[in-house]
């Protein structure tokens, strides 16, 4: 596995301050009051994201879990704690309006650099600095270690939630049932992959109506459906290159084309799903799997844990493996995985007066203790080697829970068995009764094999806050529309698509991550 550092050098902060000189950014905040008219710094309010699986009757607000945290804050620090739910689909888009607007909840995340950039740069966000000095030590000792990505201006503006076990951002799945009654082997590289995505077409395996050799969805809030494919086709990829088009960018990177075009005759070959770019909810994707209509997909690592489960209910005998099968030239994988943080938590200008209570509430949750009974609810248990076990959604429900407790966890999602085979390995095996432990195993060693985890800088550069949001999209839009439109235009059609992505923006951003790079700024061991 590749790791990388990220140091600023001195001579481009000295440059960075001296422009800073004079500019908003953190001066004339305004301060609100409540709608009573009061303004109390022990009353916060914490952004929550809503994915419409709060049980019935319950809110973000009023649900079992929101009242113990609350309860629990109350009589730590005398903290009046409430929840504002944001809808998770379009929430960055929400706290940039909320926050525009002055109606932003007193604590707000996203996973955004560029989102972060903008509200830093706009004077959007308040200072944490002296809030976090005073209140932080949980903080400084069990996630103190990435805090320097939430740093601007050598100032902290936001703290940085720690992740918890690395598993791989996105991973393929096979019928591997579907393989042994074709006769074939599971494939370990790609012409195994289209070797035995024809012969599923041509024959069948699983005599089903429709079959679909490779299932796609349609929403363009991620590239998890195609990404692994297109980025082996990126061979030659210097640190340089990994830092000037990391994440979605690597769809426009040398080779990524090529990755496109087979993907294209995949499409207009009847293997990939017919027209997947208009399933924007993923809907008909995830009922073409767990209808046994798929033969092979790409998903968020874990997201399939669940289609795999109903799929079992319905036929035990169903069998799908978690593999690598997108391979480099020298035979090895790119098995891309997210940095050890994640979410950038901040508060509002307009709270600027609370930063002592939000900080508080933050160090709270950075206690592993009492970060663990927020991400797997008080009442969890632990498994055999005491690792802490996820609930099932039913019983979440019925105990009055929100469908993702983890949603609260906003600063310290690393516990300790994550660090033990054994206790990882059991987290699921104990947890997901559809597969043995041989099998979780097996996913364990897929997800740690060939990790790589792009170069990145708590640098926010101007192109990436001004076009990056629009761009998430438009390089996803890019690929779908190249892998669907007709194999005779598949040249044309690129040709006008990428055209779209320069106007907005492509070049400015590519060009400034290459100079922040040539400048020495960006340290790689």
């Amino acid at each position: 596995m590749r790791i990388f550092s990220r140091v600023i050098s001195l001579g481009l902060t000295a440059a960075f301050l001296f422009s800073c000189v004079g500019c908003s950014v953190f001066e004339n905040e305004e301060t609100v009051t409540s709608e009573s008219g009061v303004y109390d710094e022990n009353t916060i309010t914490c952004m929550v994201w809503d994915r419409g699986n709060f049980p019935e009757g319950y809110t973000a607000d009023d649900n079992t879990l929101a009242n113990w945290i609350r309860a629990k804050v109350k009589d730590d620090y005398g903290i009046d704690l409430h929840f504002v739910s944001v809808d998770r689909a379009t929430s960055d888009t929400t706290i940039k309006k909320m926050v525009d607007e002055g109606t932003a909840p007193d604590i707000i995340f996203t996973y955004s650099p560029s989102v972060f950039g903008y509200m830093t740069r706009q004077g959007k966000v308040a200072d944490l600095t002296r809030s976090l000095e005073k209140y932080g030590d949980n903080i400084k000792e069990y996630v103190g270690d990435i805090q320097y990505i939430g740093a601007y201006n050598d100032l902290q503006i936001a703290v940085m939630k720690k992740r918890g076990f690395k598993v791989p951002r996105h991973m393929a799945y096979i019928r591997k049932d579907w393989c042994d009654r074709l006769g074939m082997p599971v494939p370990t590289n790609k012409k195994e992959l289209l070797d035995y995505l024809y012969a599923v077409k041509e024959r069948n395996p699983g005599g089903v109506d429709n079959v679909i050799p490779w299932a796609m969805g349609g929403d363009t809030s991620s590239e998890r459906f195609y990404q692994q494919f297109v980025d082996s086709y990126v061979t030659k990829l210097s640190d340089r290159d990994a830092y000037i088009y990391s994440e979605r960018y690597m769809v426009v990177a040398d080779g990524a084309e090529e990755g496109l075009r087979v993907l294209n005759k995949l499409y207009n070959d009847g293997i990939i799903s017919l027209d997947f770019a208009a399933d924007k909810s993923n809907e008909v994707y995830t009922r073409d799997i767990i209808d046994g209509r798929a033969g092979f997909f790409l998903d968020d690592a874990t997201a399939p844990f669940s289609y795999i489960s109903e799929m079992k209910e319905k036929d035990p005998n169903v069998e799908i493996d978690p593999i690598l099968c997108c391979e480099l030239e020298d035979g090895k994988y790119r098995n891309i995985a997210e940095p050890d943080f994640g979410l950038f938590v901040m508060v509002p200008a307009t709270s600027k007066e609370k930063t002592d209570a939000v900080i508080k509430y933050l160090n709270w949750l950075a206690d592993p203790k009492n970060a663990e009974m927020v991400n797997f609810t008080p009442e969890h248990k632990t498994t055999s080697d005491g690792a802490a076990m996820s609930m099932s959604r039913e019983d979440l429900y019925a105990l009055g829970y929100p469908g993702n407790p983890d949603d609260y966890c906003l600063v310290n999602e690393h516990f300790e068995f994550m660090d033990k085979k054994e206790a990882q390995v059991s987290t699921w095996s104990e947890n997901c009764k559809w597969e043995d432990k041989e099998w979780f195993e097996h996913f364990y060693d897929i997800c740690v094999t060939d990790q790589f985890v792009f170069p990145r800088s708590s640098t926010v550069l101007d192109s990436e806050v001004k076009y990056q949001v629009e761009l998430d999209t438009a390089l996803v839009e890019y690929a779908y529309n190249l892998i669907c439109c007709p194999e005779q235009d598949f040249d044309k059609n690129q040709k006008v698509e990428y055209e779209k992505l320069q106007e907005l923006g492509l070049d400015e951003v590519l060009e400034e991550r290459a100079a922040m790079f040539d400048s020495g700024a960006i340290k790689i061991d």
